[in-house]
């Protein structure tokens, strides 16, 4: 078809165009309804809001248990550590009440130790034996001796040592005054005799020595 076509050879041809030409699929697709569309937005609008506030609800309730929790596990770590505190105080109050009993024992044995060693045998009496209870005698002493060196190693072992009394100036931290001796040949306040062993637990005083001082 031409520029020079008549008009109204085009106006048939649209007309019969329009005649040919079934629309009806154009208007079988429903138009969506605004107010229907605008209302479900406005509701689903509304969930998300009630849903941020819900979920806005339950992390202040997860952040708060956080916080609850927190405080309970410093609770708890402050008791574990008292209660550490306590058991350690408890094993150390055992341990030196152990100890002086120990120490109970050792001083016996060195009592019957020195004793031992002290003793002469009288002359007049059990002549026809006298050899023979020396010996025996000697024996009982080594034998005491030993179990005293033995008790010594179980004590050291155990951090224990015997504090060095006699020549030494008094130390009131360590020792304590039980007789009083006048000696001119010695310095004033120097430990002259021990009378009971003291001993240290580490650093720490474990008995005091009861020891006897000079006074000039």
């Amino acid at each position: 078809m031409t520029t020079d076509t008549p008009q109204d050879e085009l106006l048939a041809a649209l007309h019969q165009y329009l005649q040919e030409t079934d629309f009806a699929h154009l208007t079988s697709v429903e138009q969506p309804d605004l107010t229907a569309l605008f209302s479900d937005l406005a509701g689903l609008k509304t969930e998300v809001k009630a849903e941020s506030r819900q979920f806005k609800a339950t992390l202040d309730s997860l952040s708060d248990a956080v916080v609850t929790l927190k405080a309970d596990n410093r609770a708890l770590a402050d008791e574990l550590a008292k209660a550490g505190e306590r058991l350690q105080q408890q094993r150390r109050e055992d341990e030196r009440a152990l100890l002086l009993e120990w120490l109970d024992i050792y001083d016996r044995l060195d009592a019957g130790h020195r004793a031992l060693q002290n003793y002469r045998p009288v002359d007049g009496l059990f002549r026809h034996s006298k050899k023979q209870d020396v010996g025996f005698i000697a024996s009982v002493g080594e034998g005491q001796e030993i179990t005293l060196k033995r008790l010594e190693q179980m004590l050291q072992r155990r951090r224990v040592f015997a504090i060095d009394c006699v020549g030494q100036p008094f130390d009131a931290r360590t020792m304590t005054t039980v007789a009083i001796g006048s000696d001119p040949s010695q310095v004033n306040a120097v430990v002259l005799e021990e009378l009971r062993k003291g001993f240290l637990l580490e650093d720490q005083v474990l008995r005091l020595a009861e020891v006897k001082v000079n006074k000039l």
